[in-house]
């Protein structure tokens, strides 16, 4: 199931508070989207890897009570008081049989022990599949059975609107949309370190902020991604040059036009960018006319690309022109 769709069905899954788990190969932001939910939400967030506790930690301690002279249970201060939120389960499958068996009636009761959850927070675990070379353990089915299943898929244009939101390089949105297979290059049966995922590239993003000299560059995004890819990106990053002025267009609407497909992939990510950054009824209007002589399926791009990412155009007369010229590549 594609992320957009994961984020609708588990907020009305919060709701009823129905316990959700998301399988998914690694790095493609199964935990990135949880958190997503919860910061929308405007509610807590408490990340519990069972892989790194004992069996009894969730039960927590026992202390002598001397009013009732009996042991009563201290519960595990990570645990949720008060509130609202939700509390993820990460990689809830790593976690060793005798763990994942202590979770069985805080996911199915809602408590463990003493302990009870407060209304307001909802459990979501996430996990690897077993054939995705990580350290996983067969999920027992009365554990599986507490859970509604979904397995999340890498999806492009889900990607790019977390990235332009994210303000991820122009040049790593660029290049995904220019060799979208790139994206997720995960193989099982490979042996490979570095291996291109949604996780990945973020690494790359933060690589390009950082101070690694060009000598390095190769080097060290290759270790995010891989050889392979790396050469490429950078091979294609080098178009960036040969782009005309963004802001000219965009304060203008006009500017030079280019018929190298990799140059207009760099172009319409940036007018993007560049427009949500600092976008403006004038700037929407330049933005909309330059476009109407672009190669239609990049001002396509670019128009679906903006209100994807909430820009309303229906107030704006080229926009109704612009409508007219490309209607038939929006049936």
């Amino acid at each position: 199931m594609r992320a957009t769709n994961l984020i609708t069905v588990i907020n009305s899954l919060i709701e009823q508070r129905v316990p959700t788990f998301l399988w998914g190969a690694p790095g493609i932001g199964k935990s990135s989207i949880v958190k997503q939910i919860a910061d929308e939400r405007n509610i807590g967030f408490i990340d519990l890897r069972l892989a790194l506790m004992d069996p009894t930690d969730l039960k927590g301690i026992p202390f002598y009570d001397k009013d009732s002279h009996t042991a009563l249970w201290a519960p595990p201060a990570f645990l949720p008081r008060t509130g609202e939120g939700i509390l993820f389960l990460d990689e809830l499958n790593s976690a060793a049989p005798s763990v994942q068996a202590s979770a069985y009636q805080l996911i199915l009761d809602r408590k463990v022990g003493e302990y009870e959850l407060p209304d307001g927070w909802a459990i979501v675990a996430a996990g690897n599949r077993e054939g995705d070379r990580g350290v996983t353990y067969r999920m027992p089915s009365p554990l599986a059975n507490r859970f509604v299943h979904f397995e999340m898929d890498v999806h492009v244009e889900d990607w790019r609107l977390w990235a332009y939101k994210k303000e991820i390089d122009e040049k790593v949105i660029s290049y995904i949309s220019y060799r979208s297979e790139h994206l997720f290059t995960f193989d099982a049966k490979s042996d490979v370190k570095s291996f291109a995922t949604p996780r990945s590239w973020e690494y790359v993003n933060k690589i390009l902020k950082s101070r690694v000299s060009n000598e390095l560059l190769l080097d060290t995004i290759s270790g995010a991604v891989g050889r392979e890819v790396a050469v490429s990106f950078l091979a294609f990053a080098k178009v960036m040059h040969k782009l005309p002025d963004i802001n000219t267009i965009l304060d203008n609407g006009s500017g030079e036009y280019s018929d190298e497909v990799d140059v207009l992939y760099a172009l319409s990510t940036g007018l993007v960018s560049a427009y949500l950054k600092e976008g403006s009824d004038e700037r929407l209007d330049n933005l909309l006319s330059y476009t109407m002589e672009l190669k239609s399926e990049f001002a396509v791009m670019i128009v679906q690309d903006l209100q994807r990412n909430g820009v309303r155009m229906e107030h704006s007369a080229v926009f109704k022109e612009w409508v007219k010229k490309f209607a038939y590549l929006l049936a």
